[in-house]
């Protein structure tokens, strides 16, 4: 519990917060139940909104100093593109965005992934402790794919209640990767 003195920052700071969130404050705040948190915790998730609304919204690629480039892929052979692979996912993690769901992916598969789709994408850079871009290398449409590798029993059987059609046999992931996860960060 703290003592006097730091509520009353605690409280001054909050005040700060909602002040500066003003402009950017529509329905889905409401939906927060603040009266379920301590006052530290607020303050924690108004500073996470601030830093959300006035991030910039930038390619990936560009996340990284030195941008992040890479050469296509078709103009390299097997041995070249595994080494630029693991270099562009330590760069990619070193500037918080963390690769999942990679192992149905060949390398060359995943670098493409890479230099088609995430290096190019804008999203907004928040730059926050502990924050993170998560990006699943997996199609969302891609069903039959997720139940195969990555669905648990569970999520399987509560997919076959809700869903016709046959159920793929679960599958070992063919390129099993040890790649950083956000809780390395």
């Amino acid at each position: 519990m703290p003592n006097v003195s730091e509520e009353v920052e605690l409280l001054l700071r909050n005040a700060h917060l909602r002040d500066e969130l003003e402009p950017y404050i529509d329905e889905s705040v409401s939906l927060v139940h603040f009266r379920q948190m301590s006052l530290s915790e607020e303050n924690c998730f108004l500073e996470s909104m601030l830093a959300w609304e006035r991030a910039p919204a930038l390619p990936i690629s560009c996340w990284a100093l030195p941008e992040l480039t890479l050469p296509r892929p078709s103009t390299l052979d097997d041995d070249m593109l595994r080494e630029l692979l693991e270099d562009a996912v330590d760069r990619l993690f070193c500037v918080r965005v963390v690769l999942e769901m990679t192992e149905h992916l060949s390398d060359r598969e995943l670098y493409t992934l890479i230099y088609r789709d995430i290096l190019p994408a804008c999203e907004k850079k928040v730059d926050l402790p502990g924050n993170y871009l998560c990006w699943r290398c997996l199609d969302e449409s891609d069903i039959e794919t997720w139940l195969a590798y990555y669905a648990t029993e569970a999520e399987r059987l509560q997919w076959l209640e809700h869903n016709e059609g046959p159920l793929p046999e679960p599958m070992e992931l063919p390129y099993p990767r040890k790649l950083p996860r956000a809780s390395e960060l």
